[in-house]
């Protein structure tokens, strides 16, 4: 990886994958600091490992000497900051160009897919570093093995990172191993229709580097790759599952490979889709070299990542999980995983709407998901970098769903409302600032 430069400036450094970035810099002996609308508890771990952060977007609180600014695509158009950057000259470019560069000459281990990228980059980190082999890694997530979204060890052999599809960032990136877990339609501001997708998808797995290799759910055909390693749970795959039960709260399968005798796995991870992502992560481990039964050693302490299916209280008489689903197939995925860990308890969710845009491109596949719910309660929806859209509310969405009880309310309004009613079963879903209720809604049902 190449030496930074001096000091580094980071316009919306609280992102999850900007910070991943920040932490990089500094640890390798450069000047970094930034500006985020809000303090979180990511901010403040930032700040507490030596990073300045201030949090008005003030063109005079921008710090002397900056050699570079990094900037997402999420960051407004009209930040007095960014037009002070511009105006001042100071070098300019995307996280995604930034990556690039960082892992420029190495063998990198992308990890593709509309859902499950953090989960398994997360898996693939765990499952390396237990091998012992040196990595450098870039979450989109805090991974709990880590404690973290940045993992270094000095003569890193691979580097393991999310390859993002917004914004068509992933095409910068020239892996050794491409690994790619969905391709369900999303963000359609950017791509048209979801064959313009899916043939991003492709090109991203023709920038593998020469002998590289394409890893891929069995099901995604119409990427059209030659010779794929595939996993899945349908259909003929290279790696299968087999058996697949719950064992003490533990979800247990069989990984079959051809030519090879079975293998038992262990996750503490629920869901089917998780075993789906185990099966990738082990199909990463074998074309890297790692024995089989280091790998299934690794994924049995795999402990998952922040905010997703991340179990905040464990009964005995309530259960509060915390989720980051904001796509359709997400949270079928999530209230599906609940429903097989607590049978015959009524699920109740708690979802923040991610996007005007999303919300009208998959109005009625949200409220197919959200339909599997017992009781839906609805905030307002997020709109992140996006205006409102006319006609698209969560009160549109609350009355298409057919739950038996549902009801939209205000932030404010959530924790009184559980406390007259305490569900059995929570799960708060979203990405946006819905995670700014997670510490209070858990002492509160903790105190039931």
């Amino acid at each position: 990886m190449k030496a930074p430069v001096q000091h580094l400036y980071f316009v919306g450094i609280g992102g999850i994958g900007m910070s991943a970035l920040a932490r990089y810099f500094n640890r390798s002996g450069a000047i970094v600091s930034g500006y985020d609308r809000v303090r979180t508890p990511l901010t403040a771990a930032l700040e507490a490992e030596g990073i300045q952060i201030h949090y008005t977007d003030n063109p005079d609180q921008l710090p002397q000497h900056i050699d570079l600014a990094i900037y997402t695509p999420a960051v407004p158009n009209d930040m007095l900051e960014m037009a002070e950057i511009r105006r001042l000259g100071i070098a300019l470019k995307k996280r995604a160009e930034v990556l690039e560069e960082i892992t420029e000459g190495s063998k990198v281990i992308a990890v593709a897919g509309t859902h499950g990228k953090t989960t398994v980059t997360s898996m693939i980190s765990h499952l390396l570093v237990e091998a012992g082999i040196p990595i450098a890694a870039f979450i989109g997530g805090i991974a709990n093995n880590f404690g973290n979204n940045f993992v270094f060890m000095p003569d890193s052999r691979f580097i393991v990172v999310e390859a993002d599809e917004y914004d068509k960032s992933f095409l910068r990136l020239k892996p050794e191993i491409a690994l790619i877990l969905s391709v369900d339609s999303d963000h359609l501001d950017i791509y048209h229709n979801h064959a313009e997708l899916v043939d991003h998808y492709r090109r991203f797995a023709m920038n593998i580097n020469k002998g590289g290799k394409v890893i891929h759910r069995a099901d995604l055909e119409d990427l059209q790759v030659q010779n794929p390693i595939t996993f899945g749970l349908k259909g003929r795959a290279t790696h299968q599952a087999h058996h697949i039960h719950i064992e003490n709260g533990l979800y247990v399968f069989s990984w079959l490979r051809e030519g090879h005798q079975p293998i038992e796995i262990k996750l503490q991870v629920p869901g089917k889709h998780n075993i789906e992502n185990a099966l990738a992560a082990s199909a990463v481990g074998i074309e890297i070299g790692i024995e089989p039964q280091i790998i299934a050693a690794a994924l049995a302490t795999f402990k998952g990542v922040a905010r997703r299916f991340d179990r905040k209280v464990n009964g005995p008489t309530h259960y509060y999980i915390d989720d980051y689903a904001h796509h359709p197939a997400e949270l079928t995925a999530c209230i599906t995983a609940a429903r097989e860990l607590f049978p015959g308890k009524k699920i109740c969710g708690l979802f923040q709407p991610h996007l005007f845009s999303r919300t009208r491109d998959f109005l009625d596949d949200f409220v197919r998901s959200l339909n599997l719910l017992d009781e839906l309660i609805l905030l307002d929806i997020y709109p992140a970098r996006e205006q409102p859209i006319s006609g698209i509310s969560s009160q549109v969405l609350l009355d298409r769903c057919s739950n038996p009880s549902k009801i939209l309310l205000a932030k404010e309004e959530v924790a009184g409302y559980l406390e007259n009613n305490k569900p059995e079963v929570l799960i708060s879903l979203g990405a946006g600032n819905i995670d700014q209720l997670v510490e209070p809604l858990t002492k509160l049902i903790a105190s039931w």
